[in-house]
């Protein structure tokens, strides 16, 4: 059973706050940035020479921030379920944004799979097979971060750390995590050998 209806849910804050961080449910854009700032730090290395799938990229803000950081990658897309939140993106961004339920829908190959904030509102199944099919979708690995806490929440997907990387060691790769940016918060990188 899903927690919530996902649609419904971003689609109350977009018309509530508009085409801003709070209209995608997060606090604040510093706090969506601070998120951002950690993914940057794993994939900075060789994020210019690869593919990018943004999974739940809302409006494009990802691209934005890489962008003025001067890290664009070679190619990059992002998957999205609102049809609003593509509009925007595509506009902002002038990028490939597809509409996509990354939990059903065929998923198309790229260097790595970046999920920031896309699984807030999963159930645990609904977790679990997100990351599988990004990561299946992956050749480098699968970047993603879920909220810390005790899973007792009616509306978010809060996870302890020891779980998420107890379940993590089941893909047979290297696991990087990172918990010490932001209360309440942390970080996955599931990293494919070979990775350069």
């Amino acid at each position: 059973m899903p927690r919530i209806d996902n649609r419904r849910f971003y689609e109350k804050a977009i018309k509530r706050y508009g085409c801003t961080a709070r209209g995608l449910n997060w606090n604040s854009k510093s706090s969506q940035y601070a998120r951002f700032e950690v993914i940057y730090e794993l994939l900075a290395d060789n994020i210019s020479t690869c593919k990018v799938v943004d999974a739940g990229s809302g409006f494009g803000d990802l691209y934005l921030f890489l962008k003025q950081k001067g890290a664009l990658p070679r190619a990059y897309l992002g998957y999205d379920m609102l049809d609003e939140a593509l509009f925007v993106a595509h506009q902002r961004t002038k990028q490939r944004f597809v509409k996509c339920d990354i939990l059903c829908d065929a998923l198309e190959e790229a260097d790595y799979y970046i999920a920031s904030g896309s699984m807030n509102i999963l159930n645990r199944f609904e977790t679990h097979l997100f990351i599988e099919r990004c990561f299946e979708a992956s050749s480098k690995g699968f970047v993603f971060n879920l909220l810390k806490g005790e899973d007792s929440s009616k509306h978010f997907n809060y996870w302890k750390v020891e779980e998420m990387l107890e379940y993590a060691k089941t893909f047979g790769c290297e696991v990087i995590a990172n918990e010490a940016y932001m209360e309440g918060d942390f970080t996955i990188f599931l990293k494919k050998a070979n990775t350069c």
